[in-house]
Parts: structure tokens; C-alpha cells; sequence
């Protein structure tokens, strides 16, 4: 806890009652929550679900803690959404004072905790992808996050890995990852069988994939 009586004196306590949406996905925010009592429920709010309610839920914290800083010391939009599963206490430290903290540590402590908090992010958004897409969205963002240029002028993906691996990554089984190359090719979106898959239409699989799926080789 980054000397929280310090950051927080200032900043008043806050009530908010179950159900409270406190952070949402991909958006920006201008301050980071610092939950002093009670539960919240972190995950992904799914089109199918009801107001205040997370369908896909990644885990829950209890206060004290800071809620999604991570977010804040690398700069970026939450990776998750974030609901008050009971009755909150909470304050808010604006954002540009929370980095202004952070920045304020000393040099070695501020390489600890980037190093810690680019981790964690990247655990975060894997677990959160796995979360909120099926399979052949998962598949389609993987291809494509590994793309590169062909000799033909395309995009292509070398297999340097085997079938059973690149699954786990994905966090679906082997079966499941050839039924679903199947159907890529099925749909004309791939082609190839081998250790080498081209990617017939990446706009296609972007398309698939979501619109913030990365092309290495630049083609969307």
C-alpha cells in the first residue's frame, strides 16, 4: 500500500452502495480508488448482463487496497471492470496526484514497481481476453498479434510452436484449437496447413478478433 495515510489524508471518504459500477474497461479515468472497506467484484460487464452485475468475474479484493493502479502508474485505461459487490468505503486520488506520488519514490523503487505493474497488466489483459471472448475471437487476435510480412506481400504466421502450447496460451484445448483453425479456413480468413499460416483477410480476423486486436505486419 503506497503509504496510503500520506496520498489519502486529503481526500474524503466516500459511501457507494452494492451494485456501483466504480470502474470500467477500457476507459480512461481521472482518478484512482483507493477502497477502504468492503468487497468489488472485478471482470467484464458482458452485453448479456444486468445493470451492476460483472458476467465474466475475474476475482474480488477486500479493502484496504487500491483498485486497479496499475492502470495509473503505466498511464492507461483499466483493464477491467470493477463493481461494489457489498456496501464501499472509498476515496478518490486524482490521477495526476497519484502519478505525481509514484514519480516522487525513489528511482530503484520506481523501476520495482513498473516492472511489477507492466506483469501485471499483461496477466490482467490475457485473463481479461480469455474472459470476454470465445475461442475464435481468442484465435483470431493470436494470428494476428503474430502476423508478419510474406515474400508475397501478405501476412503470415510461422507455427513455432506446437499446437498443444499455443492452446494454453489461449486457454482452450488442442481439439479446440484445430477445429477452430478449421473454421478459419473454412471461412477463407486462412489457408495453409502446415507450420505456415497465411492470412487470407485480415481485416476479416480483425473483424473477428475486435477492433483492438494488433497486426504485426501492418496489414489493418
Amino acid at each position: 500500500m503506497l503509504a496510503a495515510q500520506t496520498i489519502l489524508s486529503s481526500h474524503p471518504v466516500e459511501a457507494v452502495v452494492i451494485g456501483t459500477v466504480l470502474l470500467q474497461r477500457s476507459v480512461a479515468t481521472e482518478s484512482v480508488i483507493f477502497v477502504e472497506s468492503g468487497r468489488v467484484v472485478l471482470g467484464v460487464i458482458g452485453s448479456g448482463a444486468t445493470a451492476g452485475s460483472v458476467e465474466h468475474q475475474l476475482g474480488v479484493v477486500d479493502g484496504p487496497c487500491w483498485l486497479e493502479a496499475t492502470a495509473a502508474v503505466l498511464n492507461l485505461p483499466g483493464a477491467v471492470d470493477a463493481v461494489a459487490q457489498t456496501r464501499v468505503q472509498l476515496r478518490r486520488v486524482p490521477v495526476d496526484e497519484f502519478r505525481a506520488f509514484v514519480v516522487d519514490c525513489a528511482s530503484e523503487a520506481q523501476s520495482i514497481l513498473l516492472d511489477i505493474a507492466k506483469a501485471h497488466r499483461q496477466q490482467t489483459e490475457l485473463t481479461v481476453s480469455r474472459l470476454a471472448k470465445d475461442a475464435e475471437a481468442r484465435c483470431a487476435e493470436w494470428l494476428l498479434s503474430h502476423a508478419e510480412a510474406s515474400d508475397k506481400g501478405g501476412c503470415s504466421v510461422h507455427l513455432q510452436q506446437r499446437k498443444r502450447a499455443i492452446a494454453a496460451q489461449l486457454g482452450i484445448a488442442p481439439e479446440t484449437l484445430s477445429r477452430v483453425l478449421r473454421h478459419l479456413r473454412e471461412l477463407r480468413l486462412i489457408s495453409g496447413s502446415g507450420r505456415i499460416v497465411d492470412l487470407v483477410d485480415p481485416i476479416g480476423l480483425r473483424t473477428l478478433a475486435g477492433p483492438s486486436a494488433p497486426c504485426q505486419c501492418g496489414a489493418v
